[in-house]
């Protein structure tokens, strides 16, 4: 489910105090109208850029803005990144997976999520990072440190080439997981660094990622929004955070500090989840006969492992391991209606079977009709699972090059 926002989550995780170090470069850094925020920020971006592991190649611009400009602005975005149409028909399709209610209105959620959880941002389109004036001053540090690195990333990549939903909602959340993930490591480092006084290199420490998910489960109940929204939508939200940060430890603990872009970009949420890089997805497209497709997507291994744990016993989101592709079509049926068919590639033969033999005991919880069956595609494991579709309406898988 794509929701292409940055930084919607750092400050309410991280508000820790610490203090600015001594500014080591002129105010030509940072060009801002308000003079705190300058300071502050042209003391902080030289040693977070050799923290990021990237070059400052130019000033970056910084302002405040109102609460209302800021809800006037992600009215905006979201008219943008997710217009009317679309939102009803990516909750049509997983409302016919079972993982939403049909009812869902996307668009308030979001902003609603957005709302309650931004404190400031980094926008590419403008290169410009803004923060709230009703931010209290103890907490625009940790709010600027994180904000400041999306800020570098944008001067050596294309942020909004990354996450350009063209690419697929998996591929977008695994960028989306290297982008919030390295400027989160970065800000825990140098916010860590200030309290204790001493030097920190987290890519030393084992398993500091594990430690988010609990400090995030715990927060939820801060923000209202966040912990009455689907586990869809929760789960996809918080996986830049905690993944991303774990995927970009890994990277560090290596010996050298990459930043998680070029080479080392994640192609895949699955590459995030178990550190393979060099398990390349499979890319897949649907002909269907009997039927109009009006929605194509992917749902990735982050969003499977949901789909099952929405359907099976606890833990069985593991039944997802072995993904390999997939690519999902929302269909309008001649008689009126939607259907949908979901067809995942598998890297074995058995986690495709394990796969089918699980929902084959689940389709009672979906649209009728509801079947599952194993194919082959490419000479590939593949699973097929249709909702709501008559049998006169073919679905044909093939491969992409």
């Amino acid at each position: 489910m794509k929701l292409v926002w940055r930084s919607a989550l750092t400050l309410a995780l991280w508000t820790l105090p610490a203090c600015a170090g001594d500014a080591q470069q002129t105010h030509s850094l940072v060009t801002s109208s308000d003079p705190e925020l300058r300071e502050m920020a042209t003391a902080l971006l030289p040693d977070l850029a050799r923290r990021s592991g990237l070059q400052l190649k130019g000033p970056v611009r910084l302002e405040k803005r109102t609460r209302p400009e800021l809800v006037r602005y992600l009215r905006h975005k979201l008219d943008e990144q997710l217009p009317e149409s679309e939102a009803r028909r990516t909750v049509a399709a997983y409302a016919l997976l079972g993982m939403v209610p049909d009812t869902l209105d996307l668009r308030a959620l979001m902003l609603d999520l957005y709302t309650e959880q931004v404190a400031g941002f980094y926008e590419p389109d403008s290169t410009a990072l803004f923060v709230l004036d009703d931010q209290p001053a103890a907490v625009l540090q940790p709010l600027l440190v994180h904000e400041l690195v999306h800020a570098v990333q944008d001067q050596t990549v294309d942020l909004e080439a990354l996450t350009d939903p063209e690419l697929g909602n998996d591929r977008v959340t695994a960028a989306q997981a290297a982008i919030e993930g390295h400027a989160t490591l970065v800000m825990l480092e140098y916010l860590t660094e200030q309290m204790r006084g001493t030097p920190v290199d987290l890519g030393k420490v084992r398993d500091f990622a594990g430690s988010l998910g609990p400090a995030l489960e715990g927060m939820q109940g801060q923000f209202p929004a966040l912990a009455g929204a689907p586990p869809v939508v929760r789960q996809t939200l918080l996986f830049p955070y905690v993944e991303g940060t774990g995927f970009v430890q890994d990277l560090w603990s290596r010996g050298e500090r990459p930043a998680p872009f070029g080479e080392n970009l994640p192609l895949s949420t699955e590459q995030i989840l178990t550190g393979d890089r060099t398990d390349v997805p499979v890319a897949l497209s649907l002909t269907v006969e009997g039927a109009r497709s009006v929605h194509e997507d992917d749902l990735g291994r982050l969003e499977g492992g949901i789909f099952l744990e929405t359907h099976l016993e606890a833990g069985q989101g593991r039944l997802a391991d072995g993904w390999g592709g997939d690519r999902y079509a929302l269909l309008d049926l001649p008689g009126g209606g939607q259907g949908l068919a979901w067809v995942v590639v598998w890297d074995r033969v058995a986690a495709r079977d394990a796969w089918v033999a699980a929902m084959a005991g689940r389709l009672g919880r979906l649209s009728p009709p509801a079947t599952v069956e194993a194919l082959e595609v490419g000479g590939r494991p593949t699973s097929l699972l249709r909702v709501g579709l008559p049998s006169s309406v073919r679905v044909r898988p093939e491969l992409r090059p």
